[in-house]
């Protein structure tokens, strides 16, 4: 094997191999099967200049062809005014990388307060933290949260249509915490609450909903909360930040706990982050929230300054007392969010809903009148994401629909397509779709 780049001595490689009982590196690697191992040395160009190194990437960026997004499950491709990135790299934000020190993380501790005043604003909850990683780690530590408010309870129900990834996440977290997970199962596309009463036995600590759900539809939790509470469960709301500008929101639903994903709101598409989880909460839930809590008050001079509060990770309090260490390096994005909602505030926050949805609706006529997809639940009422039923192989129409510049959706089965609009999609490009849905299933028809 070839080591150009590790600062290693052979005497320090042998030191570590020896600890770990290996003989060689290959014999730790023995895991890896065989076929699936690099043996040669990395495709690394050679040094260069700074001017050269620019031209390189600027060549690569060249031959990348960026699709039109239409895709969603969760992250979405909303606009990022440049104002935010512009704020987001002053100095007084990111030099300070953790708010531990008050006196020299002013800037920090500011934009993590004026993030969490806005999001508890957004949620109705009184409470917020800053922050998770994303939304998946963020409701499935909200899961946890439930069971350590109920104590003695470790049973958690969960909507079958939150989402998948959300799922996967929480049946993780919940394996190693012994979290018994319950589903509970769906109708007609949104959650059957009718069985809920069943299923809300004395050892349920939680129930966990969305809204808007995996299918894209708006549930009506009327009443949930109430059900809930008279078991003495917690009720956790989960949706995309940015729906929460005009849909109705946690505390109107009764929720104790809103968790969820905020990459809507000002941050771009990526394979896997940097996104951003958010979690509020009632006053009565604040000592087991986790992640950073910060306040406001006032220095010896009566200036206005700003401290962690109520800090529960093991950093300052014993491990075993600690709620989470889910927040590291999560302020950039929480800054991203700030900025993002300053600056388009609330009316801002409606009309970029509003785009969204009449692209959707008007989407979704288009492609009924055409004959070539129909809503899945067409009763149902949904803000600017919908799922549809083709009659043909979705997967094979979302490669087709790559083919000509557009990520059509996320196949959710072999015939049918989750498809989002945002107010980035525009007239022409929603059109544009449509007509690659009727190039591709009327012509495999014919």
């Amino acid at each position: 094997m070839i080591h150009r780049y590790f600062p290693h001595t052979q005497a320090d490689i042998d030191a570590m191999l020896a600890r770990c009982g290996v003989s060689s590196l290959d014999d730790l690697n023995a895991d890896v099967p065989e076929e699936l191992r690099l043996r040669r040395p990395y495709e690394l160009p050679a040094q260069m200049s700074e001017h050269e190194v620019r031209e390189y990437f600027e060549a690569l960026e060249k031959e990348c062809t960026p699709l039109t997004c239409f895709a969603g499950a969760g992250y979405y491709d909303h606009y990022t005014p440049a104002v935010v990135t512009a704020l987001a790299s002053r100095s007084e934000f990111v030099t300070a990388y953790t708010p531990y020190q008050p006196e020299i993380s002013q800037g920090t501790l500011q934009y993590i307060f004026e993030y969490q005043t806005m999001m508890a604003e957004l949620t109705g909850l009184p409470v917020s933290n800053a922050s998770m990683y994303d939304g998946t780690t963020a409701v499935a530590e909200a899961m946890m949260m439930t069971v350590a408010a109920a104590r003695k309870r470790n049973k958690v129900l969960v909507s079958a249509t939150l989402l998948p990834a959300y799922r996967r996440v929480m049946d993780t977290y919940a394996h190693f915490h012994g979290i018994e997970l319950v589903t509970i199962p769906e109708k007609d596309g949104v959650t059957d609450f009718a069985a809920l009463g069943g299923l809300l036995t004395a050892d349920v600590a939680g129930v966990i909903v969305a809204t808007p759900n995996c299918h894209g539809i708006l549930e009506d939790l009327t009443g949930v909360a109430d059900k809930c509470h008279a078991a003495k469960a917690l009720l956790v709301v989960s949706s995309p930040a940015s729906t929460l500008g005009v849909i109705k929101n946690p505390c109107e639903w009764g929720a104790d706990i809103a968790a969820g994903e905020a990459q809507s709101l000002g941050m771009p598409l990526s394979f896997g982050g940097p996104y951003l989880g958010y979690m509020c909460c009632t006053k009565a839930l604040m000592r087991k929230l986790p992640g950073r809590i910060v306040g406001a008050t006032e220095d010896a001079r009566g200036r206005r300054v700003f401290v962690l509060t109520l800090q529960a990770r093991e950093q300052h309090i014993r491990r075993d007392k600690a709620t989470s260490n889910i927040c590291s390096n999560q302020g950039l994005m929480a800054l991203y969010a700030a900025i993002y909602l300053s600056t388009v505030g609330s009316e801002g926050l409606k009309e970029v809903n509003r785009a969204g949805c009449d692209g959707a609706h008007y989407l979704a006529a288009r492609l009924e009148a055409e004959g070539v997809a129909k809503l899945r639940y067409p009763a149902a009422p949904y803000l600017n994401e919908m799922e549809l039923e083709v009659d043909g192989d979705a997967q094979a129409f979302i490669e087709y629909a790559a083919g000509h510049g557009f990520l059509a959706g996320v196949a959710t089965s072999p015939s049918s397509i989750l498809v989002a609009v945002t107010e980035k999609r525009s007239r022409t490009q929603i059109d544009r779709l449509v007509e690659l849905f009727v190039s591709f299933f009327k012509a495999s028809k014919s």
